[in-house]
């Protein structure tokens, strides 16, 4: 079995992925104006400012949006059929949506609007931050 592939840090998500390592969802935060983005980039997108740093979030979000894979687009994928690809608004970095995964949900009770935390995956070398449904009383 081939292993699935995992993203590789490039010189602006290199914070990103180092948090994540240690449980830790963060975002991308101007130090001049404070605006806030994801995916990482070279400079702040409202006022191209290259004083950025690494803002931690809680891992909380909402499902914005989502769709069902249900045929492997790679021979690794295939023992995970069917799963989740969607858009998580995170709740305290309004505006940012994180694309990733939805894992440990029933595909046919997922919904937008359906509250979330971040959970971590081990892939080689990268820790991925993934969203499950919010864990209710200890279950």
């Amino acid at each position: 079995m081939t292993d699935k592939q995992a993203p590789v840090p490039d010189r602006y998500s290199a914070f990103y992925w180092e948090n994540a390592a240690q449980g830790r969802l963060t975002v991308q935060a101007c130090e001049e104006c404070g605006h806030v983005q994801f995916p990482p980039n070279a400079v702040c997108e409202t006022c191209q400012s290259q004083s950025l740093t690494a803002k931690p979030v809680s891992g909380r979000g909402t499902l914005y949006a989502m769709t069902v894979v249900r045929q492997a687009f790679h021979p690794a994928w295939n023992d995970s059929l069917p799963y989740v690809i969607a858009q998580v608004q995170l709740d305290d970095a309004p505006g940012i949506r994180l694309q990733t995964n939805i894992v440990e949900a029933d595909i046919a009770d997922l919904k937008a609007g359906d509250p979330l935390e971040a959970v971590y995956e081990q892939r080689g070398d990268i820790t991925l931050p993934q969203f499950r449904p919010v864990q209710k009383n200890g279950t």
